[in-house]
């Protein structure tokens, strides 16, 4: 996995105050900090971070550029994001620095790929999970895993050793911890006989009552005769 690259700088001023003034500045502040880092309050361009940087992900790989020392240079991942309650904006973020030379544990986001045959056949693809933690390298972290469905049936399953996982990349979950299946379409048949059982009550009570009707006539007929 390639960096991506934002430019950060040391954050001298510090306080509810002084954050929500550099928020009107247009700058998101931050922290930079690792196991063998000191943590740095930073801050960086807001427009750069929600274009460049979110929608990468958690499990992505950032190159810091500072004119700091202690800073420029240094590979994270962004760690946690805090937004406001309200109103959704983003509010600080904390970059955590990551040893390239030692394995860690991302979480890497499934890609549910094809059109299963249980699906033409009028089931109901239901994924269990979206996500899987991996253990690997920082340089080995891949954007997403691929999940093949295209062979899955009516009640077929996919589990965790079912994954073809990239080189050097080892599941940290289950092996047997279920991540998709096919279901019937229950749901459908069931609505479709909700919907029908209305239909044919009204339709056996409207009989009923000709039968009815058609006996009364014919008891009246029985009496004039007589």
């Amino acid at each position: 996995m390639e960096a991506v690259s934002v430019k950060v700088e040391r954050r001298l001023a510090a306080g509810t105050r002084a954050s929500r003034g550099m928020r009107r500045r247009g700058k998101i502040p931050g922290v930079f900090y690792g196991p063998k880092s000191q943590s740095v309050p930073i801050a960086l361009d807001c427009k750069e971070f929600l274009k460049s940087i979110l929608p990468l992900g958690p499990s992505h790989l950032v190159r810091l550029e500072a004119p700091e020392a202690e800073l420029d240079g240094k590979i994270v991942l962004v760690k946690e994001v805090q937004r406001h309650p309200v109103s959704g904006s983003v509010l600080h973020a904390d970059f955590y620095e990551v040893d390239l030379t030692a394995k860690i544990r991302v979480v890497v986001p499934l890609h549910y790929a094809g059109k299963a045959i249980g699906v033409v056949q009028g089931g109901i693809l239901q994924p269990i999970k979206r996500e899987i933690e991996v253990e690997c390298l920082p340089t080995d972290i891949p954007e997403s895993i691929e999940v093949d469905v295209t062979e899955l049936g009516v009640h077929g399953v996919l589990h965790v050793k079912d994954l073809a996982l990239p080189a050097n990349v080892v599941a940290c979950a289950e092996s047997g911890e279920t991540l998709v299946t096919v279901l019937p379409p229950t749901v459908e048949e069931e609505k479709a006989v909700a919907e029908a059982a209305p239909a044919e009550a009204a339709a056996a009570e409207a009989e009923a009552a000709q039968v009815a009707a058609s006996a009364e006539e014919g008891e009246e007929k029985g009496k004039a005769k007589e």
